[in-house]
């Protein structure tokens, strides 16, 4: 192994392996760092995301959600399979299955674009040094004319609900339970409380979920939070609001949850408990005290708008940096740094960056809410269309939800895109790639969509931006 090279990426995450391969691409004598090994000590990319995030949710998302299909929904269609089980350690095994396939796969594609791999924990010294202390305690240093620093994130963890990895557990934990609990709880109804509810709910936990907020999915466009919070109702989630965990304790393999709900003492009990708060930068010690780095209070890195920290040829990149922690965002800042190394000055369009909720239905949004506009005191207008108008919806019984636009009212230019519903990720796709061109809502209305298909939501939501959608009456415009 060398120890100098043009580029050092610390983490092999969605942004950091990305970053890598592409500036192998670019012609970059590229070294990967990754301190997650296997039992063998071979290194394990990936991060967060492909090991115990992003893919492990959702093969078990997938898995739980044909469950319900099958014990809920093939009847309508003249399908009689009877009572179907869930084996909880076959849905593991293909769990864990596909995230070895991807691994592999990432360390194919690092191997086949010579990037060379160095397994340990890397720490940036004064100098653009990468310092790697190898499982043995074993270091070498290697020196770089770029350092990119994707180090990633880790779950958050909260004083009155410890992990024990048994009955307290955090996310990660909560993807390899070997049962279905009776009683679930569930410490947070964000992004991933809900995912993971989801999960277990579909299989027959009774399923809390604990929110200290007073509003549900805040971040969510309102009209798409509120028709969230119906869908999940009727599925069985008890989603309590302003609900604030004061305490927890373990007697004979069950907890008891104290939390305060609306100002009253409460209690109840489960047999697991999912923490689920959210995540933290993973930075500690990331960098010396004299690499030239900094972090602000919550331990983000202090990065520009192109990712370049405050020290010369030093990046960061991914859930350690400001902006909302998603495996895409992170990819594509990976590609914004490799390209401004090698000289071509790119930038990444946050504007456009999408984000998703893995539920049934799902839920997607890009771009700006209603309530930040108001807030903002922008001019808009907005069209919304629901699946139950939408014939290829029908027959495929996925009903629930809409597709919703939001325009500004003078230009025309599409300002955000909500949904929830069938495909909502791949129809608010369709949005990023108008809204990265400058689309108005007269475009997607001129535009021919498929028949019949969900896309066709969309054509109806931005024709509903001006009050001419065809396939449901119009509200009379002042």
């Amino acid at each position: 192994m060398s120890d100098s090279y043009d580029v050092v990426v610390i983490g092999s995450g969605p942004a950091g392996y990305v970053c890598a391969i592409k500036c192998a691409q670019l012609g970059l004598n590229t070294a990967v760092v990754e301190s997650w090994a296997d039992p063998k000590g071979k290194p394990v990319f990936g991060g967060t995301c492909l090991n115990v995030g992003c893919i492990p949710s959702k093969a078990l998302l997938d898995s739980s959600h044909k469950f319900t299909e099958a014990r809920d929904h093939f009847s309508v269609h003249g399908i009689d399979v009877g009572a179907p089980a869930i084996d909880v350690a076959g849905m593991m095994k293909r769990k864990d299955k596909i995230v070895t396939q991807l691994t592999g796969g990432v360390s194919s594609l690092l191997q086949h674009n010579g990037v060379t791999v160095a397994q340990g924990n890397g720490k940036l010294l004064s100098g653009r040094n990468v310092e790697v202390t190898a499982a043995d305690g074993q270091k070498a240093v290697l020196s770089a004319a770029n350092v990119v620093l994707a180090s990633g994130s880790e779950p958050v963890t909260i004083p009155p609900a410890p992990t024990d990895d048994a009955v307290i557990v955090d996310s990660t934990g909560a993807l390899t339970f070997d049962e279905v609990p009776r009683r679930l709880g569930v410490i947070g109804a964000g992004v991933i409380g809900l995912e993971l509810g989801s999960v277990w709910g579909r299989l027959g936990s009774e399923v809390v979920l604990f929110e200290a907020l007073d509003t549900f999915l805040p971040m969510m466009d309102a009209q798409v939070s509120k028709e969230a919070a119906k869908v999940f109702k009727k599925q069985g989630l008890d989603i309590r609001l302003n609900a604030l965990v004061t305490g927890t304790s373990l007697k004979k393999g069950a907890v008891t949850v104290t939390f305060t709900e609306k100002g009253e003492e409460k209690s109840a009990e489960f047999d697991r408990l999912i923490v689920a708060v959210g995540r933290r930068p993973r930075t500690k010690d990331l960098f010396s005290s004299d690499s030239g780095v900094t972090m602000d209070e919550r331990g983000f890195v202090f990065v520009n708008d192109y990712c370049a920290t405050e020290a010369p040829g030093v990046w960061a990149i991914g859930d350690i940096v400001r902006g909302p922690m998603l495996a895409h965002k992170g990819s594509e800042e990976g590609v914004m740094v490799a390209e401004r190394i090698h000289g071509k000055l790119v930038q990444l369009n946050y504007e456009c960056v999408p984000s998703i909720i893995y539920t049934h239905p799902e839920i997607a949004a890009v771009g700006k809410t209603e309530q930040e506009l108001k807030a903002e005191g922008i001019d808009y207008k907005a069209g919304s269309f629901p699946f139950a108008a939408i014939g290829r919806a029908l027959a495929s019984g996925e009903t629930d939800g809409f597709v919703k636009i939001i325009a500004d009212a003078k230009t025309d230019r599409i300002l955000g895109a909500h949904a929830i519903g069938p495909s909502a990720a791949d129809l608010v796709q369709q949005m990023v790639i108008t809204m990265e061109f400058g689309g108005s809502a007269e475009d997607v209305q001129l535009m021919v969509f498929g028949h019949p298909t969900m896309s066709e939501a969309v054509h109806e939501a931005a024709l509903a931006v001006d009050g001419m959608a065809i396939h449901m009456p119009n509200r009379k415009r002042r």
